[in-house]
């Protein structure tokens, strides 16, 4: 469905000038405010238990329990969307997502602070969806890739930006702050975005609501993401309560699919299921984001516990990244016009290859330099992945399934960014020890460092036994990147199963 017929069908005829850039940075600023939510917690989750008195195990609690109210109601924006109209949610939401990042910088207990996280992600889930729908529909004919460039690019900077602020605010404020920065820029998105865009709200229907897929969703959701998030801490399936997790996730899921396959008004629309581009596209950019965000995780673990980076450091070593997305996001959207998207994600998937394979190649004295450019090369890749994908996905889609399918497709994605995050951790710590053991079995004890005078005995064995650690780590780290470029340049081969668009990819709409 071109621009033109989505315009003149929904009777809102698309923005200019001043109004659209004003309202397009409105739009993509809460799709950041959102996604940054995401990561900024996580490097100052150990201040927050500390200044709450509580372990830090039981502070992740505050990580995961964002990252599930988000995944469940992300798929559900669809439906929400034709209940209450597009521009009256996206507007809600971001009132509501203000005052619940209050209420999390005011807790003085774990308790609390993990009650209003949940609700930061059931409120935030729907913006992600929303803002890149509400963006294409305000852009003119040829023009609706462009805003969904810039849709991509807050979604690939956002999780980068995250940890600079975390660590920042955890070094130098209380750490109440990571939450209250959202008050100035939520007030402005929302005032701005309701402003502009109330005279362009969507048809709304009235329609049953599927309480028995929506606590189907929610019971496979919430099992998963806990046998991915303590699947590590509890050494997988050798923990009973990850085996249990497991099970009732594997019971909901196929309950879920089931009953939303059957039911006459089905929260969650599988339908999409049918069209090959979609499902190509989703798994694609599963599998690609999974990786990617594997690597955002990592780095700032290699960087402080190795290279002796603060957590600050750690995020401006990564920020590079960001460079050269900003740069490419606005070209891919106009590539896409021209150019067969399939050739553009195997160029994006190339050039992670290349980031990863720089990584591969780095030792223990690596300086910040060679982290930043490797890093800078990444952020040439993402968008031209992230952007392409998303429009890829829903080009040949009816206009009544695309806020279905994006909102499937973001959903696919954040769990995949779960799965990778973990898995990638895991790989990480068990490489480490292998490596570690590989090491200490090879080491001649007659060739250990003698202590230097004046020291206690065994210091020197102390400062070798740290030389070795030092090195396990770098050993497990370039083991990681290795195995990511050649998985990358795998995944790139994935898009080549979809069928090539009859048109350039512009049709993108809702």
């Amino acid at each position: 469905m071109s621009e033109e017929t989505r315009h003149r069908k929904s009777g809102h005829p698309p923005l200019g000038g001043a109004t659209l850039v004003l309202a397009a940075a409105a739009l993509s600023f809460g799709n950041f405010m959102v996604v940054l939510d995401t990561t900024i917690a996580n490097v100052a989750m150990p201040t927050v238990s500390g200044d709450l008195g509580v372990s830090t195990t039981e502070g992740t609690w505050i990580i995961t329990a964002y990252a599930v109210a988000e995944a469940i109601t992300v798929p559900l924006t669809g439906w929400l969307a034709r209940r209450f109209g597009e521009v009256r949610l996206f507007s809600a939401c971001v009132v509501a997502f203000v005052i619940s990042s209050i209420l999390c910088g005011l807790s003085g207990s774990l308790g609390l602070l993990v009650l209003f996280r949940i609700l930061q992600g059931v409120v935030g889930g729907p913006i992600i969806p929303l803002s890149s729908t509400l963006l294409m529909s305000i852009f003119p004919r040829g023009k609706a890739n462009v805003g969904l460039a810039v849709w991509g690019l807050t979604t690939v900077v956002a999780p980068i930006f995250g940890p600079i602020l975390g660590g920042y605010i955890s070094d130098n404020y209380a750490w109440g702050w990571i939450f209250y920065i959202n008050i100035p820029f939520g007030a402005a998105v929302g005032s701005i975005a309701w402003w502009l865009m109330r005279g362009r709200e969507t048809p709304t229907k009235s329609k049953r609501f599927d309480i028995v897929g929506l606590l189907l969703l929610v019971v496979f959701v919430s099992a998963f993401q806990m046998m991915i998030d303590k699947g590590r801490e509890l050494d997988w399936f050798s923990s009973p309560f990850i085996v249990g997790s497991a099970i009732v996730a594997f019971v909901a899921l196929v309950a879920l699919v089931i009953w939303e396959l059957t039911d006459e008004e089905p929260v969650l629309d599988f339908s999409v299921f049918r069209s090959r581009n979609w499902v190509v596209s989703t798994v694609s950019l599963g599998l690609m984001f999974g990786l990617f965000f594997g690597n955002i995780v990592l780095t700032p673990l290699w960087l402080q516990q190795m290279m002796g980076y603060t957590a600050t450091w750690a995020g401006f070593a990564t920020a590079p990244m960001g460079i050269l997305a900003v740069i490419t996001a606005p070209i891919v959207g106009r590539l896409m016009a021209k150019v067969d998207p399939r050739l553009i994600v195997s160029y994006g998937m190339a050039m992670l290859a290349v980031s990863f394979y720089m990584r591969a190649h780095l030792n223990a004295q690596a300086d910040y330099m060679s982290v930043a450019i490797a890093m800078f090369v990444l952020g040439a890749g993402v968008p031209a992945c992230l952007v392409t994908l998303t429009s890829l996905a829903v080009s040949d889609l009816p206009p009544e399934k695309v806020a279905n399918g994006s909102g499937l497709q973001n959903f696919i994605r954040i769990m995949a960014m779960a799965v990778g995050a973990s898995l990638t951790s895991t790989y990480w710590e068990d490489a480490t020890k292998e490596n570690r053991a590989n090491l200490v079995s090879i080491i001649d004890p007659a060739t250990t460092p003698a202590t230097p005078p004046g020291l206690p005995a065994d210091s020197g064995l102390a400062v070798f036994s740290r030389m070795v650690d030092a090195q396990a780590v770098m050993l497990a780290t370039n083991d990681f990147y290795a195995m990511a470029t050649i998985l990358i340049l795998i995944f790139a081969g994935v898009v080549w199963l979809a069928k090539r668009p009859k048109g350039p990819l512009k049709q993108v709409s809702h």
